[in-house]
């Protein structure tokens, strides 16, 4: 992060209410207009004088530069007509109106085998590739001009013209006139110039990063190349390729769609429509924007799954059209090293509020845990049986002569959608890249080991209808066509969570047999359910119906949507659990969010007694923690006898959840510190997140469906999986984990306080030197005294030595008790504070500004002007006919005498500030612990900075020349150290106060002298 007070602004991409350090060039431009006006005064009567002249236009006359204008324009709107007119044009799609054989024909493709490679790498060669031309970007020269007459820099074109005015002015009366105003006039431009180039390398560095950035979560697509589904880049996608979209993803291309399940879209950005729009195969309007049978490039599929053909790519796209008649943000430093980390963010002030989160509602599935299912146990025959979990199947092994285990494998095989990926065939099964989510991989390759060719097996059972998963339903379902000709009509099959898959049965299959599903066998379900959910495992629920022929009959048109098919009173099959290993990471990162006060709630969609496994062994629960069930256990208690308060532990169900009332709820949130949510919707995640907020948290939350989105919108900072996550989530989202991990959330906070701590730093920096600045100006008022430090040399401060210091701050590392303090209130705890204000100015600024007066005395003594005698001096001293002042010890000195002297204080005041400020730059690598640590060389930027003071300082006072147009004088090396003891005392003084900080905690001293 640059923190530059370089006279064009403060870089802070904080809140606006945080932005307290304008009054610092507030008070530099006061001094140089108070410099031009004191040096001719007769300027200020100029200045408010009425222009004698003045251009006016009558009401009922057009001038003649208006018409000039308007011809222009017309012009450049005659270049432009053709092509917007023809872009305007009503859109030209066919394809919706085609049948199937048509699309193939015309596309030379065969929607079973896809494009080949070398037909698809000719379209892509010929229409280039697939995504928006962007658009025509502001030249570069025009950039550069607008940074160097825009915001603070207008002011200082304002201050430069005036002082070429005065000089102007002051040199007609008097050619001999000092050159003071024309110099500073100078100085000015050069430093508008100077910040502009500064800024233009900035912002370009920071596009750059931006750029980098959106091609590190590129957008994918699956398709059919070959004959085989492959994930490519969607911008390599061609006309004529099978695409695959699935709820949450952001269609790849305009595509014809040829089949669907249950498959809707959000149609908002193109047609307006807010509700969501079904899409399916047959064409139901002329109109191809309200036609089902198409999706559009950009939109987001929101539910089910499709598949179609691509018609249009690129700038061909009907947004893309659309985009061709309309005509995009800086990341600095700390976004840089976060993106190192694997975290990706869209924006600075993400960053920061992660700095101040107190609350992480964090999934379970893929952050807190690997997202590398293993199937490790069933259920069926009312037995649990373990699965080899070993990558060679060389573990147990199960008994499968049961019929039941071949209807429960039977199931698992066709009511998932997932497939390996091509070309893998001599790669070990477990080992195996898949297309699809991890408990739909880790039960294709359970099946393949078991029964091997599952794709064979699927091809065999023809798929008629899919209803795909969703987080309301909790279940999938899918109609197959059985291989056996003997076996007539339909096999319907589901999976999904336990408990709503057996309250759609009425029978259990035992031994090959249906029996009915009465309450013992629901216990003895209950039983094992409980048994493969408190080891940490997501568990599934199978079960199938055998749809008779006499009711569904070959080609029975089965629909989703009017349900024309039975999706209760079936046959209970069995269990599958799947292991899924916390990450490594997981536990400490937890344990450094606890230590910062940050409370992490497990959100997850998983049964109760799996997440409160998974929570303990992360350590979300800790091992010693009780919830109301666990008291109630332990004192042989019923449940409603314990005090809910009693229990720092709580786990919530969602149907809990639903009955609650936010005052309900805000009581969980407030009395416990070890929340889980079991069992939830995207829906009551965005409650939780609500709730949270109520309570004044700063709320951090991840997701990574489409139906999260609304919960990353709502928090504070919205958080999307960059491997699992939806297109939709990413794009919600102010932040993207590019590893899936939880750790890597707990990285970006301490990276956001970081930020925050080193912007107080190069703040409360950059703030100190403003006082002794200022008290010269006063006390040459009050005692009359000749000027201690001009104008030019205060500008050399502020634009010259203090640059490199405050932007080295920024890269100060994070001192090692970031995580262990508590979050800081983004509504109390500002960036600047009066804390941090009277700090600098009235202590560290004191001893700057004594040792500025002690060499400025020392310097006027040993010349011959104690102290006594400077007193009241001032306008005798300033006399320019006054060529015969005496001193203390009776010398004369003539009027360029005491010029040259006066000349010769200001570097000497100028220098006594510069060796102050370098020590000033070293107390504020740390806010509360010592310097005295090993950790004091790791910013080797921080040396630079003082490097800088000390050359800056030696270029002003003896480069010749700078006398006359700069005001430095080349002054004796002994008035670099008349004020050393100043620097002394300002190290050994900030280092009391950190001890005191350190050892008396929440003390006086704590609360007031640390910013």
């Amino acid at each position: 992060m640059v923190v530059c007070d370089n006279g064009q602004n403060l870089v802070v991409a904080l809140r606006q209410d945080e932005l307290t350090h304008i009054p610092c060039l507030t008070h530099v431009l006061n001094l140089i207009i108070q410099h031009v006006l004191k040096s001719y005064p007769e300027l200020l009567d100029l200045l408010v004088k009425e222009p004698s002249d003045i251009y006016t236009i009558p009401m009922n006359q057009k001038p003649e530069k208006e018409k000039t204008k308007s011809n222009i324009l017309s012009g450049i709107k005659g270049k432009n007509t053709n092509k917007v007119e023809k872009l305007k044009k009503e859109l030209e799609i066919t394809e919706h109106k085609l049948s199937i054989e048509e699309l193939q024909k015309k596309y030379s493709v065969d929607i079973k085998q896809g494009l080949s490679t070398s037909a698809a790498q000719e379209i892509l060669a010929r229409d280039g590739p697939n995504k928006l031309s962007p658009p025509k970007g502001t030249p570069e020269i025009v950039k550069f001009l607008m940074l160097m007459g825009g915001g603070f820099a207008i002011v200082f074109w304002i201050a430069s013209g005036l002082c070429f005015l005065a000089y102007g002015l002051q040199a007609a009366q008097d050619p001999t006139v000092s050159k003071d105003n024309l110099w500073l006039a100078i100085i000015l431009i050069a430093v508008v110039v100077l910040t502009a180039l500064f800024a233009y390398y900035q912002e370009a560095k920071s596009t750059n990063i931006m750029a980098g950035f959106k091609n590190m979560v590129p957008q994918q697509a699956l398709v059919l190349r070959d004959g085989k589904r492959i994930e490519m880049l969607a911008e390599n996608l061609v006309p004529g390729d099978i695409v695959f979209i699935k709820g949450g993803d952001k269609i790849p291309a305009d595509i014809r769609i040829f089949e669907s399940h249950g498959c809707k879209v959000d149609n908002s950005s193109l047609t307006g429509e807010s509700e969501a729009q079904p899409r399916g195969m047959e064409c139901t309007d002329d109109n191809p924007l309200e036609t089902r049978n198409l999706g559009f490039f950009s939109t987001t599929c929101l539910e089910g799954t499709a598949s179609g053909i691509a018609i249009n790519t690129g700038d061909r796209t009907v947004i893309g059209r659309i985009a061709s008649l309309a005509s995009q943000v800086c990341l600095s430093l700390t976004a840089k090293r976060m993106a190192k980390k694997n975290c990706l963010v869209k924006n600075l002030e993400a960053v920061e509020t992660l700095g101040s989160t107190s609350v992480i509602c964090s999934d379970k599935t893929g952050t807190l845990t690997q997202n590398r299912m293993t199937v490790s146990h069933m259920w069926f025959d009312n037995l649990i049986h373990n699965a080899d979990t070993s990558e060679e199947q060389t573990g147990e092994k199960f008994d499968q002569s049961s019929p039941t285990w071949e209807s429960l494998a039977k199931i698992a095989t066709l009511c998932n959608r997932a497939e390996f990926c091509a070309d893998q065939e001599e790669v070990l099964i477990n080992k195996r890249s898949v297309n699809g989510d991890a408990s739909e991989a880790a039960l294709l390759k359970f099946t393949e080991n078991a029964l091997g060719k599952v794709m064979n097996i699927r091809d065999r059972n023809e798929k008629v209808l899919e209803i795909p998963f969703n987080s309301s339903n909790k279940y999938q379902v899918s109609i197959h066509k059985p291989e056996d000709p003997a076996e007539k009509g339909y096999l319907l099959v589901m999976k999904g969570a336990p408990e709503r898959i057996l309250d759609r049965c009425s029978t259990i299959m035992i031994g090959g047999e249906e029996l009915p599903l009465d309450d013992d066998m629901k216990e003895k379900f209950q039983e094992a359910y409980m048994e493969m959910g408190s080891m940490g495992e997501r568990v599934l629920g199978f079960c199938h119906l055998v749809l008779p022929a006499s009711m569904y009959g070959p080609g029975y048109p089965f629909d989703a949507e009017s349900g024309n098919f039975p999706l209760d009173k079936l046959c209970f099959v069995g269990l599958i659990s799947m292991i899924d290993p916390p990450r490594t990471t997981v536990p400490d990162a937890v344990m450094k969010c606890r230590s910062s006060g940050i409370k992490v709630i497990m959100v997850t969609g998983d049964h109760p007694i799996t997440a409160k496994a998974i929570a303990k062994s992360v350590g979300i629960i800790s091992s010693s923690s009780e919830t109301v069930e666990d008291i109630a256990k332990r004192l042989g208690i019923p449940t409603e006898k314990v005090n809910p308060r009693d229990a720092c532990t709580i786990v919530v169900t969602g149907g809990e959840l639903s009955d609650m009332s936010s005052d309900e709820l805000d009581n969980i949130l407030r009395y416990h510190t070890e929340i889980v949510f079991a069992r939830t919707s995207p829906q009551q995640k965005l409650l939780i997140v609500e709730g949270c907020q109520r309570l004044g948290n700063i709320v951090a939350v991840t997701g990574d469906g489409v139906n999260d989105s609304p919960a990353l919108k709502k928090a504070d900072i919205g958080i999307a999986m960059g491997i699992a996550g939806s297109d939709a989530a990413k794009h919600a989202a102010d932040m993207i984990l590019l590893d899936d991990n939880f750790a890597s959330i707990v990285t970006g906070v301490e990276e956001g306080r970081l930020i925050f701590d080193n912007l107080k730093k190069s703040i409360s920096y950059t703030v100190t030197k403003n006082i002794p600045e200022m008290i010269p100006f006063m006390v040459y008022v009050i005692i009359s005294c000749p000027l201690p430090i001009g104008t030019i040399t205060i500008l050399f401060i502020e634009l010259g030595t203090d640059i490199i210091p405050s932007i080295a701050l920024a890269y100060e590392k994070a001192e090692n008790d970031i995580m262990l303090r508590k979050p800081r209130n983004p509504y109390k705890d500002r960036l600047v504070n009066m804390n941090l204000l009277s700090y600098s100015y009235f202590h560290i600024a004191a001893m700057e500004g004594f040792s500025g007066f002690v060499n400025y005395f020392t310097v006027l003594a040993e010349q011959g002007f104690l102290p006594a005698t400077v007193l009241g001096l001032r306008v005798q001293w300033e006399k320019k006919t006054n060529n015969e002042l005496e001193d203390s010890y009776g010398q004369e000195w003539t009027y360029v005498q005491r010029l040259n002297q006066e000349w010769y204080c200001y570097s000497a005041f100028f220098i006594s500030i510069v060796v102050c400020q370098m020590m000033n730059t070293i107390i504020r690598k740390t806010r509360r612990n010592t310097l005295l640590t090993p950790r004091f060389f790791k910013n080797k930027i921080i040396f630079v900075g003082v490097l800088s003071q000390i050359a800056i300082g030696v270029i002003l006072c003896y480069v010749p020349g700078l006398n006359e147009a700069l005001h430095f004088m080349p002054i004796r090396i002994q008035y670099w150290f008349v004020g050393i003891e100043y620097t002394v005392l300002i190290l050994v003084y900030d280092e009391i106060r950190r001890l005191l900080i350190r050892k008396f905690p929440d003390s006086w001293v704590d609360k007031e002298l640390y910013y």
